[in-house]
């Protein structure tokens, strides 16, 4: 009798042998969508019913073999050659890592000052003349420790001014600048945020920030179409569908695993900053300028040596805290969306 393969398979197995390759094209899917592309925040988005297809389920197993992996890496004296040699190899960049950020910072809202008409975001546009004149002043607070609080300030009332004009859900999309807020204060003081250093607070809203945007390519993946239309080898011949599901998934496993161990988080910030450098040469300056915050707070990620110890029990939970995570981030996004924008009835079902 002859055995035949599930038709889905072919397609599974070609994206799990395509996986290191995929990382590439997720390079341009994580160029901000809303930067380039027409979208409605207000629209219904996909159901949940079809996020969750088998291919989803097929690519979250993928990612969570390839976590546990890690993790069972990183208790081995492997991991700890490869911490050492991260340690050796980062050494300046953790000694300067403030000095970074504060003048990776300067050059990004000295470039919103010179574009003018935006708000921490290209998507996020005002004809308030004040407000590029109000960055170039964050700039320049960032050049002393002692009036990096009022840097914190402007970027706090700007990220509230923006939630003001666009919506809580759309700024949502953005946590990241609140965690540089608190980066800044807590660096000026010297303190730390119950008992939580600058870079981890920082780190913890860049997780977030990306957990939530791969959630958005999920529900709502025909954002995506004209960009890939435009660039179809960005797909490498997968379906839009598909390649949609692998960006999401991969996005959100590497933002989950910024918030577990040392060796796992730190792999991740180095995938994430090369994933995020490759999307600017193919998107150019407003890419540049619009991720340079978050990629020298993942320089800063990748350039920790903080340790703790590694037991098993750090493996053996990635699956539940993982599923956890997928679980309230899709809730949140969900059950906000229809609370915000189309009333509580409209939650879907799965």
């Amino acid at each position: 009798m002859r055995l035949l393969a599930p038709s889905w398979l072919p397609s599974r197995l070609a994206v799990c042998l395509s996986a290191p390759l995929l990382l590439l094209g997720v390079g341009g899917a994580s160029a901000h969508v809303k930067w380039f592309c027409a979208y409605d925040v207000a629209g219904q988005p996909r159901g949940l019913e079809q996020v969750l297809c088998a291919e989803f389920e097929w690519l979250v197993g993928l990612s969570l073999v390839c976590l546990m992996a890690g993790c069972l890496m990183e208790g081995t004296p492997l991991g700890t050659y490869l911490l050492n040699a991260l340690d050796r190899v980062t050494a300046r960049l953790r000694t300067d890592t403030t000095l970074l950020v504060r003048a990776t910072l300067g050059f990004f809202f000295v470039s919103l000052w010179n574009l003018g008409g935006i708000i921490l975001t290209p998507e996020l546009k005002t004809d308030l003349s004040w407000i590029p004149w109000l960055q170039l002043g964050i700039a320049a607070m960032l050049i002393w420790k002692q009036t990096l609080p009022l840097a914190a300030l402007g970027i706090v009332f700007l990220f509230g001014f923006a939630t003001w004009n666009y919506g809580a859900f759309h700024l949502a999309d953005y946590p990241v600048f609140l965690g540089i807020a608190a980066y800044l204060t807590l660096v000026s003081f010297d303190r730390t945020l119950f008992g939580l250093r600058p870079l981890d607070v920082v780190r913890l809203s860049a997780a977030v920030t990306l957990m939530w945007a791969s959630v958005e390519k999920w529900a709502y993946p025909h954002w995506t179409d004209p960009l890939l239309t435009a660039k179809p080898e960005m797909t490498m011949g997968f379906s839009n569908e598909l390649f949609m599901n692998a960006a999401g998934v991969i996005e959100f496993t590497l933002a989950f695993a910024l918030i577990w161990t040392p060796l796992v988080r730190r792999m991740s910030a180095i995938i994430l900053t090369a994933v995020f450098v490759s999307a600017v040469f193919e998107f150019g300056k407003v890419d540049a300028i619009g991720h340079s915050g978050i990629i020298v707070v993942l320089l800063g990620i990748a350039a920790d040596d903080a340790r703790v110890a590694v037991r098993a029990r750090s493996t053996m939970l990635v699956p539940a805290y993982y599923a956890a995570a997928l679980a309230c981030f899709l809730v949140l996004y969900y059950v906000g969306h229809a609370a915000l924008y189309g009333g509580l009835p409209t939650i879907p079902v799965i």
